[in-house]
């Protein structure tokens, strides 16, 4: 991939240096180039986009290497990376290398959970503690999203990479989650028959598709891609396997995965007899994005 020309602005005022941004993130093929020039100046000067904003009305210069930044995501590293920080639903998260970026469309999958353990809350008066499980925590943002979004719940996340791990352990750090590090087909032993709620976004990807974005396929880490197997199922499966082994019965169970893998994951579902009440959910955009069903 050929690099744009970046010329670094000593003097140029903020507008001009967000425009210039704008078009060399653009001209290098950055899926949203405006935003992410306006995130970077913002991170620099410290201040929110809606300030940010308002600066570039004014009078205010470049912030001092806005140019180096721009440049490390004209060669698409992650934005993500270059702040250290993930946003997702109302979490703040601290992410960079080894660890997989949350995307916005697990958001959608979260709040399934979140629904269910609020029902069950209601159901039971509140008086009894629910229990919750993040399969492959990874940076922790499902873990955190339960814990700190639904009361009375103790929650559990699972993370085995040792790159992942300590992103988990600092974003979970406060939330009341308890992180365990293990491997996910054999993990919470002594949870077995009493979860209410496990939530997976497990590695999906078969072990020969390439990933589209760039961003992705440079930086996000391969165990958190690559599901195992020729189909990339091998992890899914596991994570179907063990959700049935914690939940109680009626326990409910939501797993996220890629569009294409939707009809996949139901008749996994459906032929273990495991599971009753199997659903595909759509994410924000309209596509297929997670299966669920609750435990017979």
């Amino acid at each position: 991939m050929s690099k744009p020309v970046w010329t670094p602005w000593v003097t140029s005022s903020l507008s001009d240096a967000v425009s210039g941004a704008t078009a060399a993130l653009a001209a290098a093929g950055v899926p949203s180039p405006a935003v992410d020039a306006q995130l970077l100046a913002a991170h620099l000067l410290g201040v929110g986009r809606g300030e940010l904003a308002a600066m570039l009305f004014g009078t205010a210069v470049a912030p001092a290497g806005y140019a180096e930044l721009v440049a490390r995501r004209a060669a698409r590293e992650p934005l993500q990376h270059i702040t250290g920080i993930a946003y997702f639903r109302h979490l703040e998260l601290a992410v960079g290398k080894g660890v997989f970026v949350p995307r916005p469309e697990t958001e959608s999958v979260v709040q399934l959970a979140i629904d269910v353990l609020a029902r069950l809350r209601q159901e039971r008066g509140g008086e009894t503690e629910l229990l919750a499980v993040d399969l492959g925590t990874g940076s922790g943002a499902i873990a955190g999203a339960m814990a700190t979004e639904a009361a009375g719940t103790r929650v559990y996340a699972v993370e085995l990479s040792d790159d992942a791990y300590p992103w988990a352990a600092k974003n979970l750090a406060n939330t009341g989650a308890t992180l365990v590090r293990g491997d996910m087909r054999d993990a919470l032993g002594e949870l077995d028959g009493t979860v209410d709620v496990v939530v997976s976004n497990p590695p999906y990807i078969p072990a020969d598709a390439i990933p589209r974005d760039v961003e992705v396929r440079l930086y996000d880490p391969h165990m958190a891609l690559y599901g195992g197997g020729a189909d990339g199922m091998d992890m899914p499966k596991a994570a179907l396997a063990s959700a049935a082994r914690l939940l109680r019965p009626g326990g409910f169970f939501v797993m996220e995965h890629a569009e294409v893998q939707a009809e996949q994951m139901a008749e996994l579902f459906e032929q273990s007899g495991q599971w009753r009440n199997v659903r595909t959910h759509l994410d924000l955009t309209g596509r297929d994005r997670a299966t669920s069903g609750y435990r017979r």
